[in-house]
């Protein structure tokens, strides 16, 4: 039974993970398509703003493009110059102000996005008299090649488009007279502030359904294994309480059976002695048996289902009658006492309580206590009865149970003493009807104490 629940919570387990990750899969992938969503809308309203430069000043495009014209004739009459044109193209005179225009453009076309930008140099091609390229500058995109705008980094920043510029023109100085054709290649790069938690707000219905979903599975797999293993708790402690009440009726049920048949014999039923003697066995089985079924029937009732017949109560008195009975039915056990000075008195049943005092006391003998210490105390208005014994002490895994219905503490695999597991239970509903606590303090070897809580008042 045990291996099949391992398995059963193993392969739901199995199915919780799959499940948790074929939904962050979708939540991954919804996440992704509003990115390159948000993106394609920052490229088409950018793509509204400017084709080219010349859409935002004409006379700094013309600046532009006669400076790059002049810098490929001069690499036309001097090839020498190659190793300046990088630097030349990276140093321009306008561009903090086609950096300045164009931050303007955007901010006043896009105002609800803050936007930091980028125009990097990709390619510098020269064609001369339509001879092959002679590329001077080809370079993948970096933030170091940055022609125009104030972004400090391309890590956080997406592609918005290529422009692509050719021109043409004669270089014709110092006897050198050559047509050409310039080809550049600039790549614009936008970084939005807060981009994700623009794109999150925007998923945000995906997201909650998803959490509560994750959440729901989580909570609905917690609550059926702790149902499982709750149940499973249940049959055991029913099964073992079958266990424990056949084996507590077989010996009075076999001894009536045997008493019943010796008196049909002639000659025990014409002796009185014997007679009689057989007729108090039988009488003593049957309050043996009436006795577990009163136990069963009483025991184990709630602690609101228990109807308390109330007194006013002497609390030292009534623990030194329950100490004095105790002496005479286990006399190889010693009790040690300390009691408040003060008598308190108790508005309490006596009958109950008394019995689940006894309980707790016979508790400790059948686990193999040799001494029992019995001290008072009376604090914040309520009054304390510690019960410290010298036992086998409880095991701390088992503590959490001590106090269940039909629960007995085992070793191994086996009940070593005798009982119906009622015994704890019916003291803690006792001092539950009575608005008190019950707790248990123990290690396993040094014995246990429990601490009993009454309100004095």
């Amino acid at each position: 039974m045990k291996l099949k629940i391992n398995l059963l919570i193993g392969f739901s387990a199995v199915v919780l993970v799959a499940l948790s990750a074929m939904q962050y899969y979708l939540v991954k992938t919804a996440y992704d398509y509003k990115v390159e969503q948000f993106r394609s809308e920052i490229k088409a309203k950018i793509a509204k703003i400017t084709n080219d430069y010349s859409d935002i000043d004409s006379t700094i495009f013309n600046k532009k493009d006669f400076y790059y014209k002049r810098l490929a004739e001069n690499y036309i009459y001097d090839k020498g110059t190659r190793s300046m044109i990088k630097k030349a193209l990276l140093s321009n005179d306008f561009k903090a102000e086609l950096t300045k225009k164009l931050q303007k453009e955007f901010e006043d076309e896009i105002p609800n996005l803050q936007l930091d930008f980028a125009i990097v140099l990709n390619k510098f091609v020269i064609y001369e008299n339509a001879k092959a390229a002679d590329t001077i500058f080809a370079e993948k995109p970096t933030i170091g090649n940055k022609l125009y705008g104030d972004l400090a980094s391309l890590d956080d920043a997406f592609l918005v488009r290529n422009y692509v510029g050719t021109t043409s023109g004669i270089a014709n100085r110092k006897s050198i007279n050559a047509d050409y054709k310039l080809l550049t290649e600039d790549t614009l790069y936008v970084s939005v502030a807060n981009w994700e938690q623009i794109v999150l707000k925007r998923m945000s219905v995906i997201l909650i359904f998803a959490i509560i979903s994750i959440l729901t599975l989580i909570t609905l797999f917690v609550v059926a294994i702790k149902a499982l293993i709750r149940q499973k708790k249940v049959s055991d402690v029913k099964t073992d309480f079958i266990n424990n009440i056949t084996h507590e009726l077989k010996t009075p049920l076999t001894t009536l059976s045997v008493s019943t048949k010796i008196l049909e014999r002639k000659e025990i039923r014409e002796n009185d002695a014997a007679f009689q003697s057989i007729l108090d066995t039988i009488g003593r089985q049957n309050n043996r048996l009436q006795n577990l079924i009163d136990q069963v029937m009483t025991n184990s009732l709630g602690h609101s289902e228990i109807e308390l017949q109330k007194e006013k109560i002497a609390a030292n008195a009534l623990l030194k009658t329950i100490v004095a009975d105790f002496k005479i039915a286990y006399p190889n056990v010693a009790i040690g006492t300390d009691f408040h000075p003060k008598e308190t008195h108790l508005t309490l049943d006596k009958f109950h309580l008394t019995t689940a005092i006894v309980n707790v006391l016979e508790n400790a003998v059948k686990y193999g206590c040799k001494h029992i210490s019995i001290q008072t105390s009376l604090a914040n208005h309520q009054f304390n009865i510690s019960i410290q014994d010298d036992g086998i002490g409880i095991a701390k895994n088992k503590q959490l149970h001590l106090f269940d219905k039909f629960y007995r503490v085992e070793q191994g695999n086996l009940h070593n003493a005798k009982g119906l597991g009622l015994g704890l239970y019916y003291v803690d509903q006792i001092i539950k009807a009575h608005q008190g606590t019950i707790k248990v303090v123990s290690e396993l070897g040094k014995g246990a104490a429990f601490n009993i809580s009454i309100p004095s008042v």
